[in-house]
């Protein structure tokens, strides 16, 4: 047997690295996922809230009038 610094490349190692980047891929892609969902989730958040400024802002403008 070699010893394990010295193994035979067989592809078995490439195989295992390729896997690797593979599961990594997918999960930085997920992550990548849920972080424009949230993402997208603080934008409408946003806008609604900016909506209401702006509402309750003429509404006082009218009221001072």
């Amino acid at each position: 047997m070699f010893p394990f610094c010295c193994q035979p490349n067989t592809g078995h190692q490439t195989k295992s690295r390729e896997n690797y980047r593979q599961h990594q891929l997918e999960f930085l892609k997920m992550i990548q996922d849920h972080l424009e969902a949230g993402l997208a989730a603080v934008s409408a958040a946003i806008n609604t809230i900016d909506a209401q400024v702006q509402n309750s802002d003429s509404q006082q403008e009218g009221d001072a009038a």
